[in-house]
C-alpha cells in the first residue's frame, strides 16, 4: 500500500523526471520574484498589529451603519430633487406673475400718460 500511494503522489514524477540540479535552477532564476515576495511579507507581518486592531475589527459593524447612512444619503438627494424641482416651479411661477405684473403697470403706465397729456391739452377754464 506504501508504494502504491507513493506511487499515486502527483509529485513522485517530478522527483523521478526533475533532477535536483534543474530544480536549483528554478528557484535562482526565480530568485528575485521570492525576496520580494519574503520583503512583502515581511512588511505584512509587520503592519499585523494594525490589522489585529480594534478599528479593523469593528469594519463589520460600521458596514452596517454605512449601509443604513447610504440608504439615507440617497433618500435625501432625492428629497432634495423635489424641492429643487418645486423651487424651479416657484420660481417660473413668479416670473410670468412678474412679467403679468410689468405688462399691467405698463398699460395702466401708458393709459395714465395719455389722460394727463389730454388733461393738459384740454384749456383750463379760470
Amino acid at each position: 500500500v506504501e508504494d502504491l500511494m507513493k506511487y499515486l503522489d502527483p509529485q513522485y514524477i517530478d522527483r523521478m523526471a526533475v533532477p535536483d540540479a534543474v530544480k536549483l535552477q528554478f528557484i535562482l532564476a526565480e530568485e528575485q520574484f521570492i525576496l520580494s515576495q519574503a520583503a512583502l511579507l515581511e512588511q505584512v507581518h509587520s503592519l499585523q498589529p494594525y490589522l489585529d486592531s480594534a478599528h479593523i475589527k469593528a469594519v463589520p459593524d460600521h458596514a452596517a451603519k454605512l449601509q443604513r447612512l447610504t440608504q439615507i444619503h440617497i433618500q435625501q438627494q432625492d428629497q432634495g430633487e423635489a424641492v429643487t424641482e418645486n423651487v424651479r416651479a416657484l420660481l417660473e411661477d413668479y416670473n410670468q406673475m412678474t412679467l403679468l405684473l410689468s405688462k399691467q403697470f405698463v398699460q395702466w403706465d401708458e393709459m395714465l400718460a395719455r389722460l394727463e397729456a389730454a388733461r393738459q391739452v384740454t384749456p383750463v377754464a379760470e
